[in-house]
């Protein structure tokens, strides 16, 4: 409370007046077609409507569950119900599950962001914040971030009077990667308050660095609440804010908070320094091989010559590995990309979320053809198998001939859900997950099914969606979103046993002979496994002192230098020695995001991309 104190103190009030306005907020309506929030939300519009003086309507994200096509195009019915000027944000249930790639939301509302004004004297501003079809942090997309900027600069030049009050769905704190750069951008502005949901209660702050007021609105359904199902009014009038709690039926109104808003301009948001935080071994050094103007989604892509990746606009680029320069950029349909580019039979494979499978040129970027997926999103990685190209996709798995770029066989009559993760394989066996709560053995020459396991639970957010399988002589070992690793028999698809002695999550890996399993916890720990017999079996667990993690990227391991190497939600990479399970090194390179690590079998550098836009190489190791 005293540090509260402290800040307000030195906190300078708006002193520009500001009109008497009222924005009506809903956020984390949830809506699954049918259900009870369904129903509330409906209500909750009649209420809006009836309300003469609102002058902006904010849905603030989360409408949906799963994002999936036909949960956003009901939604977006109801929504279009409301009689008063609306504007719209994805939330992380939109963006992280996404069945389209997070194409839908744009193509239904225009774009996943917002700018409008009321009147003369308020900017409402708003921005997707993610995460992005993989579990994460809030982050908000570089293009975004220099949107951001330039528009408010272009409004309050021609607004001297508006204040600006900013939207998006996570709060101004450390559940967004890059808070500091998004409060770097919003100081330079008069910026009255930051509104967000994602919390489900009720909170008024301050943000990360002190500078912004900062309210978290109610959910649409909130039990504990005195009224379960409702809405939020915040009322501008001149220098002041209330903020109410509004029934959906418009029958209370309540006042939760009343403030002026402060502005602490002694609090300067800064971005961290990474240069004082990389620490390797002698010898080793670490290189920015790239720093995108986009965010990269993907993992990369290797060659002899160049890095591959692909950006959240929707580029793919090949970058020089000796010189960093970039050789070409080649643009596709405009929508974020989400899987590896992966060198095969001469061609660069880069799967995309609306024109298919594209083979490249990987010396200069030309489109050599392009693989139909019937307008179906591509987002996992593929695997090379004895020379066949195995890749999933939405309800779907392809094996796909390099040379020719002929499908020889398309799975898509059984599974229920989207693939995210790189399948594996061995023999004939091609393991994968799905989003439909279902692991699943195929034939790798006929696409045949041979077995599907599930955890005795149909719940697709709880099952293997995201994970890629270790295929061992005579198991399948997985860890998932239950908090389990589970071992299946590689013949039955039965399950050996299961394990939650920690709380695993989807970031797996195994050293080079299928022995040992490696696992990332959700407490930042990486667990070794022995799984060579028929129980569970734990070798060593080090705590790489990153704390809580989610970041499902995959477990590296670095043969000739005996090391396990795993990356974080936060840019942090940790090196964990094979044998003894100690901590040999570790980096933080960026505050973003680790996507994958790939290391290059010829050189033994490591090669890294982070969801902030950089490429990173490690060397000498």
């Amino acid at each position: 409370m005293r540090r509260f104190w402290m800040m307000t103190v030195m906190a300078v009030a708006m002193t520009t007046a500001v009109a008497a306005t009222r924005v009506a907020v809903l956020s984390d309506v949830h809506v699954v077609p049918g259900n009870e929030c369904d129903s509330a939300l409906r209500v909750a519009v009649e209420t809006i409507n009836r309300m003469a003086d609102v002058d902006l309507v904010v849905m603030d994200g989360d409408l949906t569950n799963e994002g999936s096509d036909e949960q956003l195009k009901h939604v977006k019915e109801i929504l279009d119900g409301i009689t008063r000027p609306a504007v719209i944000l994805p939330g992380n249930h939109e963006n992280n599950w996404s069945q389209s790639a997070t194409a839908t939301f744009p193509e239904l509302w225009g774009n996943d962001r917002f700018v409008t004004t009321v009147g003369d004297s308020l900017i409402a501003i708003g921005i997707n914040c993610g995460p992005y079809m993989k579990m994460g942090d809030g982050h908000v997309k570089q293009e975004d971030l220099h949107w951001l900027n330039a528009t408010l600069g272009e409004l309050t030049a021609r607004y001297p009077r508006a204040r600006v009050l900013s939207f998006c769905h996570y709060p101004l704190n450390a559940d967004m990667d890059n808070v500091a750069d998004y409060e770097l951008t919003l100081s330079r502005f008069p910026v009255m308050v930051h509104v967000n949901g994602h919390y489900h209660q009720w909170q008024h702050y301050r943000s990360a660095s002190g500078r912004h007021d900062c309210v978290s609105v109610r959910a649409l359904e909130m039990k504990n609440d005195a009224n379960r199902f409702g809405l939020t009014l915040l009322d501008f009038d001149g220098d002041s804010l209330t903020v109410y709690n509004v029934a959906a039926d418009g029958s209370d109104i309540v006042p939760v908070y009343t403030f002026t808003p402060m502005t602490d301009e002694s609090a300067t948001p800064t971005h961290p320094v990474i240069a004082d935080r990389i620490t390797l071994p002698g010898g080793a050094e670490a290189v920015k091989v790239w720093a995108d103007s986009a965010s990269i989604f993907t993992r990369v892509g290797l060659d002899s010559a160049n890095v591959y990746f692909s950006t959240s606009t929707g580029m793919i680029k090949g970058v020089d590995r000796k010189t960093g320069t970039m050789k070409w950029e080649t643009p596709t349909a405009g929508r974020a990309l989400f899987a590896k580019p992966t060198v095969a039979a001469g061609k660069l494979f880069v799967p995309t979320t609306r024109d298919g499978i594209l083979a490249l040129n990987p010396a200069d970027g030309s489109i050599i053809e392009r693989i139909d997926t019937d307008g179906r999103p591509v987002v996992a990685d593929g695997l090379l198998h004895n020379g066949a190209l195995y890749l999933g996709g939405m309800k779907s798995m392809r094996r796909i001939d390099p040379a020719t770029g002929r499908v020889v066989w398309c799975l898509d009559s059984i599974i229920g859900n989207y693939c995210q993760a790189m399948p594996a394989a061995d023999g004939t066996d091609l393991v994968f997950g799905a989003w439909d709560s279902y692991l699943y053995c195929v034939d790798t020459e006929t696409g045949s099914l041979k077995w599907r396991w599930n955890n005795g639970r149909e719940v697709n957010m709880l099952g293997p969606g995201n994970v890629v399988p270790i295929v061992t002589v005579d198991k399948i070992v997985i860890v998932a979103p239950d908090r389990y690793m589970t071992a299946i028999d590689r013949k039955s698809g039965r399950t050996l046993w299961r394990d939650n002695s920690v709380k695993y999550r989807e970031a797996l890996g195994s050293d080079a002979e299928g022995t040992i399993a490696l696992a990332k916890t959700m407490d930042g720990e990486l667990i070794a496994v022995d799984i060579t017999g028929g129980e569970y079996n734990r070798r060593w667990i080090a705590d790489m002192g990153i704390g809580y993690d989610h970041a499902p990227c995959i477990v590296a391991v670095h043969p000739a230098a005996n090391l396990a190497i795993a990356g974080s939600r936060r840019g942090i990479v940790t090196a964990v020695d094979l044998a003894t399970g100690t901590v040999a090194w570790q980096a933080t390179l960026g505050s973003s995001e680790v996507n994958g690590i790939e290391i290059d079998p010829a050189t033994g550098d490591v090669y890294l991309s982070l969801i902030e836009g950089t490429v990173w190489k490690i060397a000498g190791l």
